[in-house]
């Protein structure tokens, strides 16, 4: 499971952009986001910087949590 921090992420509209970041890399990916707490969870193969790069070009800032 990777768990990562996501600076910047405000609204609905953010969510479903990190999600979309996180399937852009693995469309298989079991993403869930928690909005308040500004973290994502992803049950994913793919590579983890991968997955920071794809959220880092959708505008967000990810750290692992």
């Amino acid at each position: 499971m990777l768990r990562l921090n996501i600076e910047g992420m405000t609204c609905g509209h953010c969510v479903r952009s990190v999600t979309d970041a996180v399937k852009s890399v693995d469309p298989k990916a079991d993403v869930r986001v928690d909005l308040s707490a500004k973290r994502v969870e992803a049950e994913t193969a793919a590579d983890p910087q991968a997955v920071i790069r794809a959220i880092a070009d959708a505008g967000y800032v990810a750290a692992a949590a």
